[in-house]
């Protein structure tokens, strides 16, 4: 390959500045919480519409789908501005500062539905849905991007985006496994409204304290012009890099995936297992591989590579719901199945953001310019896609098994939807996710491709 030809003609990369660890991990604290918004957000707004709010299936579907394609588009606008921004705390992080304190408003808007007429309900849901996405968008883009700006190291990104998971996974167990609890204690709407108002209150302080910590390294000795890239010719750019598409492509899958089993888990736990209390114990299991794993990943990344192991986990995964086919009204059957899928959120929680980052430089590599903004805000509208293909894949296909919010007993219909959310579909996906990975194979290039980039600085 030509790649491989040109290594031999190459000097080493020079070395390149790293984070520190306390900035790692403040970065990583930063994305606490955001993700407690994603989650709560991912986990039990289709619960809350149907349940709560008593908004039909069918409505909340179309609304999530609706509302997460115009989150895609919001999502490369906001790249692009987040690439044209210029100021003296760099063009990722001043977005971080400006924007915790309306997304907190916004989560508390969002789980306080009023109690009006139905037409009434479904405009604020619409209305309070889509002032989130574009405030989450306004900070979600700009903190993805910083990963890429603080270095072009890759092992100081992978170490990085380990750290952020650890944050990312112990926010996602603290909303999946209390926020019901809680919200059931209190009882009702009030309930909601205070877990999103604790919710806005440590986003607000993360954000704060990652903003204050991290700084921007990666830009101003680039080979990029100094003119703003224009946005059609960075798409451009974005469809020849064909690691770019890979990634995106998996974020679809595997996002969908997520909102499946977040989305669908809480319907499962009460109709099929028999108790809302499972809930927080199917959290827990989809979690136990990630925790164990963050004890070994960082050598393993330095050895095999992020992409083979998400490849291996990927593999592995598949066979969770085959385990929970056995006996799908089994809880400890259910929850071993779990354990076993959980594998899946490997990749997710500590390599994602840095096997997109990566895709700056081949694209720099390949076309001359940067544009880590659009990259990762084009890479979160495949998540962003994801996400909503599968929170209105739960709204329709409940609403095709004839589901009754807050029922006692649903019909046989509405449980096979429950079933076909939970494992069939995810089954399907898991497959999918493994081809996509498979056909990742940047990293064995990247060193090469710094390395050159680095001669052309000369």
């Amino acid at each position: 390959m030509m790649l491989e030809a040109k290594q031999e003609k190459l000097k080493p990369a020079q070395a390149v500045e790293r984070p520190g660890t306390k900035e790692m991990l403040n970065y990583g604290l930063g994305f606490f919480g955001i993700i407690l918004v994603w989650t709560l957000v991912g986990s039990f707004l289709t619960f809350y519409y149907t349940d709560v709010a008593g908004i039909s299936a069918a409505v909340v579907g179309t609304l999530m789908l609706v509302a997460r394609l115009f989150d895609g588009v919001t999502d490369i606008g906001m790249g692009t501005l987040v690439d044209r921004t210029k100021s003296k705390h760099g063009k990722a992080r001043p977005w971080i500062i400006w924007m915790t304190l309306p997304l907190a408003i916004a989560t508390i808007m969002l789980f306080t539905v009023p109690d009006i007429s139905m037409t009434g309900k479904i405009i604020y849901a619409y209305i309070t849905y889509i002032l989130l996405i574009l405030v989450y968008t306004a900070i979600s883009i700009p903190f993805k991007t910083l990963l890429g700006l603080m270095t072009q190291d890759q092992q100081g990104r992978s170490m990085t985006n380990v750290y952020t998971g650890i944050f990312t996974m112990s926010s996602t167990l603290l909303v999946m496994t209390m926020a019901q609890p809680l919200a059931s204690a209190i009882g009702g709407q009030l309930g909601w409204t205070v877990v999103a108002a604790l919710a806005g209150i440590i986003i607000v302080t993360t954000s704060i304290i990652a903003f204050r910590a991290t700084k921007e390294r990666v830009g101003t000795a680039s080979t990029q012009p100094k003119d703003d890239v224009p946005l059609n010719l960075g798409l451009k750019a974005l469809m020849t890099n064909k690691y770019w598409l890979i990634i995106t492509g998996y974020c679809v899958v595997t996002y969908t995936v997520n909102a499946l089993l977040t989305g669908a888990g809480l319907y499962y736990a009460i109709y099929v297992l028999g108790s809302g209390t499972y809930f927080s114990l199917i959290s827990l299991a989809l979690f136990i591989p990630s925790i164990i794993c963050f004890f070994f990943i960082a050598p393993l990344i330095k050895r095999y590579g992020k992409r083979n192991i998400a490849l291996v986990v990927s593999v592995i995964a598949i066979f969770g719901p085959l385990v929970k086919l056995i006996d799908p009204t089994n809880a400890t059957v259910f929850l071993a199945g779990t354990v076993i899928q959980g594998f899946s959120l490997i990749p997710v929680l500590t390599l994602l953001y840095a096997m997109i980052n990566d895709t700056n430089e081949y694209g720099e590599w390949k076309n001359g310019f940067r544009t880590e903004g659009l990259i990762n805000s084009a890479a979160s509208f495949g998540m962003k896609v994801g996400t909503g293909v599968g929170s209105a894949l739960i709204g329709w296909l409940l609403a095709f098994g004839g589901y009754v919010g807050a029922a006692n007993e649903q019909s046989t219909m509405a449980i096979t939807m429950i079933l076909t959310l939970n494992i069939y579909l995810p089954l399907a996906l898991c497959f999918l996710q493994v081809f996509l990975l498979w056909m990742y194979k940047l990293d064995r290039k990247y060193p090469i491709i710094l390395a050159e980039l680095e001669q052309r600085k000369v």
